[in-house]
């Protein structure tokens, strides 16, 4: 009798996340670095969610930060483990390496965001 492992998809959760805040905050303030300002006026027009998610960018990168915080522990928590059968073993192993490759996607995304939502102002204007 065999168990069924199902995966979870964490990873996903995390990665839109991240990328919410890559959208709301850090394109459109490249956009107008590189003097690319009617892009983002016709991105924000034709977009219209993207203003509110502007306007509230202090809890877009909390909750976001939150999250990435939270799939840290979970993918470096002591206690994890693999099954022993070498099927399931390896299908375990596999999924952990692309959990690992998307959470760091993540991370860059997100730090990227923060630095043109937050930082970015500062030092270019």
């Amino acid at each position: 009798m065999t168990k069924e492992i199902k995966p979870r998809n964490w990873g996903w959760l995390i990665l839109f996340a991240s990328t919410s805040t890559l959208l709301c905050c850090a394109l459109p303030i490249l956009f107008v670095i590189l003097g690319m300002g009617s892009v983002v006026a016709s991105v924000a027009s034709n977009v219209p969610i993207l203003i509110t998610l502007s306007m509230h960018k202090g809890w877009v990168f909390a909750v976001s930060g939150i999250l990435l915080l939270v799939s840290a522990w979970l993918l470096y928590r002591p206690g994890r483990y693999c099954p022993t059968d070498p099927v399931l073993a390896e299908l375990c192993e596999r999924s952990y390496k692309w959990n690992l490759r998307l959470y760091w996607v993540s991370v860059v995304i997100w730090a990227i965001g923060f630095f043109f939502a937050f930082i970015a102002q500062y030092l270019f204007f």
